[in-house]
């Protein structure tokens, strides 16, 4: 079942390729949103099965490149499935949303159903090499999405630079894979037996070079200060469909490597250099957080805040480390449930800034203002989209928050304490936006004469990723049911 959850929508984006152009596109949006569909079904029939505290589940093997000690094996287990099934959903919405997309339909949804399998592949992958193989495939198919389907002139360069500072990340993660290979006896890329045995126990400084290498391919993909300046440009420039996808899927790649890879396979090392994560996941919150406020563009600013959300979950990741059991297990937990409270509400956030761009080619907020009278439903959505973002309670935010902070505080008191302060920044940010695009005079950028309420498709794609995140801001505990028993697993190996 896993496996076919990984390769269907490959296998229908080669079907609509090969259909006569005229045919596949009037059929390109139906068959990629009946796809993204029975993904959805598929992962919640696989979550429905999953067993809390059962290991890994849903396995797969096959024989790939024996000579080298690389298999295709896959599997899920608390950390990857939540992460499978958001990705399934934010996925369908993004369909839901492109209904419209007239530009090239065929090949954009074609796109888009190839960067879903690739996705699904990183968080299913428990070899290595399969792991790097989606890692890197997913990098092509975002780099297309912003080249080919982004605002132009500027698409190109943001498409360029994203992909060079990625693909640079991607081989320093390939030169770390190559080190645990070199150094597990005997040689494996499989990731659940370099789990189980460690290969640079005892053996400080290649364990350390080796972190070196991983951390770095996975700080410039989660992205973390000072590696993150390919984000903003990527996201401006990109399609809101795309952005969507890069903030709340593409960047979690970096973080889950880290929980999954970095974490447990390196566990005296990442004990050793835990601080320097936390340090820059200090760091990454501030430094979102104060140039978010600073911005002037809507995608900016929220590109941004994607910065600051992610230095929670690389807070929480170093602090597990020396937290004790039961605040370690605390941090993780909020930084699995941060993973997938920012896909939900950064999601939506971006879809619903991509409406403004339909309405008048402009994310300026500058060029917008009173809203809340002409759209009040937009209105209704963005704002709480943003009350979700900046952690009010109520919200899957603050769940993930709460979690991170709790589980950090005891080992990391003063790093936690300057955390904290960027979420009084991005209230801040968030309510100086919502109160210029949606109160006072109306105010529309030049030739526009109105602005039209959420369409039927848009409120579709937008409204179950906003009721997504207040369910798990009220009832959690689905989620956490699964997520508490592989993160008490992995501080367990961290402590070893």
């Amino acid at each position: 079942m896993l496996t076919v959850l990984l390769f269907l929508p490959l296998a229908v984006a080669v079907a609509l390729l090969a259909l006569p152009a005229a045919l596949a596109r009037r059929a390109a949006w139906w068959m990629w949103t009946a796809t993204a569909t029975a993904e959805t079904v598929l992962v919640v029939v696989v979550w429905a099965g999953y067993e809390p505290g059962g290991g890994v589940q849903y396995e797969a093997r096959a024989r790939w490149i024996p000579s080298a000690g690389v298999g295709y094996h896959v599997g899920v287990d608390g950390l990857s499935l939540p992460l499978l099934a958001v990705s399934c959903v934010l996925f369908l919405a993004c369909a839901g949303y492109s209904r419209r997309e007239t530009r090239r339909a065929r090949e954009f949804a074609a796109l888009f159903l190839f960067l879903q399998t690739t996705c699904l592949g990183v968080f299913a992958a428990l070899d290595l090499i399969l792991f790097f193989v989606f890692f890197d495939l997913s990098i092509v198919g975002m780099y297309v999405v912003v080249a080919g389907w982004g605002r132009r002139p500027a698409a190109a360069r943001a498409a360029l630079t994203f992909f060079l500072y990625t693909f640079l990340g991607s081989l320093a993660l390939l030169l770390g894979f190559i080190g645990l290979y070199l150094a597990a006896e005997p040689h494996t890329f499989d990731m659940t037996e370099l789990t189980d045995r460690p290969p640079l126990q005892g053996r400080a400084a290649p364990a350390a070079l080796v972190l070196l290498a991983i951390g770095l391919g996975l700080a410039i993909k989660t992205p973390t200060v000072p590696f993150h300046t390919w984000l903003p440009p990527a996201h401006t420039e990109a399609p809101a469909a795309g952005s969507a996808i890069l903030a709340g899927i593409l960047l979690k790649m970096g973080t889950y490597g880290l929980l999954r890879i970095a974490m447990p396979m390196l566990p005296e090392a990442w004990r050793r250099f835990a601080l320097v994560f936390v340090v820059l996941g200090v760091v990454s919150v501030l430094y979102g957080a104060l140039v978010a406020l600073a911005q002037r563009d809507v995608k900016r600013m929220i590109a941004y805040t994607s910065v600051n959300h992610m230095g929670y979950v690389l807070l929480a990741a170093g602090a597990a480390a020396t937290a004790g059991e039961r605040a370690g297990r605390l941090a993780v937990d909020g930084a699995v449930t941060q993973m997938v409270s920012h896909a939900l509400i950064t999601g939506a956030l971006f879809l619903l800034a991509g409406v403004l761009y339909d309405r008048g080619r402009t994310h300026a907020m500058a060029d917008w203002g009173g809203l809340a009278g002409p759209a009040p439903v937009f209105a209704a959505l963005t704002g709480i989209a943003a009350f979700a973002s900046l952690g009010l309670p109520g919200f899957s935010g603050f769940v993930a928050e709460f979690q991170i902070f709790a589980g950090s505080l005891p080992a990391r008191p003063v790093a936690t304490g300057l955390a904290l302060l960027g979420v009084l920044l991005t209230a801040g940010l968030f309510l100086r936006a919502l109160h210029r695009i949606l109160l006072g005079p109306p105010r529309l950028p030049p030739g526009v004469g109105a602005f039209p309420d959420l369409r039927a498709h848009e409120a579709a794609a937008i409204v179950p990723l906003l009721a997504l995140a207040t369910l798990l801001g009220v009832v959690p505990r689905f989620l956490l049911d699964v997520v508490e028993p592989a993160a008490r697993e992995l501080v367990g190996l961290v402590a070893r």
